[in-house]
């Protein structure tokens, strides 16, 4: 007889107990964020078409894709990432009548992962979404968002890490590099290889200006002081544009009370195509990932068919519970379970006695006791 099999696909786990009880009740915590800055909850499938998720979208590689086929032989996908969903939801079901739109949602994504890197498979996902608002007001309110959503968690120590897409590609858009090599520069601005970007530097014509501001990017992180660096850096207009956006954002954020979780990283860029202005991460002890994840993505709506400026957030529960759990940051428990305990003669008497505790919203169990 064949061994039965009792473990886990590698990538997934069961969560029970405590743990269980934990991470519900940060999901309805952060829900309840989310709520109070008048968000609407939306629902996506689970899977979707794979064209939602493709390479033109420019979120997760098609090798790290869970696909499938349905009867009609179109193939789907199980989703990596829900934002692309909600994208294609609101470019079929909203009119565009509202003014701004704010949605939230919770759920899992998969994305499967190389095994050597020992992360999970599956997630879950609570974030929120900002649709039809391109200013610096929008962004802050994200941001303070997201800083609302880590401090009802529980946490006191954290940083929202802030990128500018749009200066690196002010400072490349006159070069004439082929694309590879551009996504070699970004990994090596990113890995804060500056012996990396002079190699790769060393054999191109470009401005000296250009080339100081891209030298530059892997040392330009920091609190507000290094906008001004960045600043004095910018070689053209459009880089100039995007740190007067994140002046702006951060004046705002001085508003909410919020800076002092808050710096800035031009090094922190991305090889794939989804964000077109500001960018975040969110990091605290106890986890080598990042916690919270968004942007800007001005371009995404348009590839459903609907052109709309658009930013959003994502709130990785599993990472936030494990960095929660390594602090020692445990939730208040709720209220145990009242016990009642009956005998068969008492059972009519204890039925209604749990009846009437949850109609109050509160917990009761039976426990039948067979007395001598």
């Amino acid at each position: 007889m064949n061994q039965r099999l009792l473990h886990t696909p590698e990538g997934v786990r069961d969560i029970y107990n405590g743990e269980c009880e934990r991470k519900l009740r940060l999901q309805k915590d952060l829900h309840d964020v989310l709520k109070s800055y008048g968000c609407q909850d939306i629902e996506t499938p689970t899977f979707e078409f794979f064209d939602v998720f493709g390479s033109d979208v420019g979120t997760i590689p098609s090798r790290e894709l869970y696909k499938f086929f349905d009867r009609e032989g179109n193939t789907l996908v199980l989703r990596p990432d829900i934002t692309p969903s909600i994208a294609r939801a609101v470019s079929k079901y909203f009119d565009g009548k509202e003014d701004v739109l704010r949605l939230c949602y919770e759920g899992k994504t998969f994305i499967n992962h190389s095994s050597y890197q020992g992360r999970l498979k599956e997630n879950t996902h609570i974030g929120a979404e900002m649709i039809g608002a391109d200013n610096a007001q929008a962004d802050a309110e994200i941001i303070a968002m997201v800083v609302d959503c880590l401090k009802k968690a529980g946490l006191e120590e954290f940083q929202i890490s802030i990128g500018q897409v749009e200066y690196f590609k002010s400072i490349i858009k006159d070069m004439d590099i082929p694309e590879e090599t551009e996504g070699e520069l970004k990994d090596f601005i990113s890995n804060r290889n500056l012996f990396g970007v002079e190699s790769l530097l060393s054999g191109m014509e470009i401005e000296e200006r250009q080339k100081k501001a891209l030298l530059s990017l892997p040392s330009l992180y920091g609190s507000v002081e290094i906008l001004d660096r960045a600043h004095a850096l910018a070689c053209n207009e459009g880089a100039d544009r995007a740190v007067v956006r994140l002046k702006e954002i951060h004046r705002i954020l001085e508003y909410y009370g919020v800076t002092r979780y808050v710096s800035f990283d031009f090094s922190m860029l991305s090889r794939y195509n989804y964000y077109t202005g500001i960018f975040f991460r969110g990091y605290t002890f106890g986890t080598g990932d990042a916690v919270v994840k968004g942007g800007r993505y001005d371009n995404l709506l348009a590839h459903f068919g609907k052109d709309a400026p658009s930013i959003g957030f994502v709130v990785v529960a599993d990472e936030l519970l494990a960095a929660l759990s390594r602090q020692n940051i445990m939730q208040e428990p709720g209220e145990p379970p009242v016990e009642i305990r009956y005998t068969p003669s008492e059972q009519e008497a204890a039925i209604k006695q749990a009846q009437a505790l949850r109609a109050e919203g509160k917990a009761a169990v039976l426990k039948l006791e067979e007395r001598v």
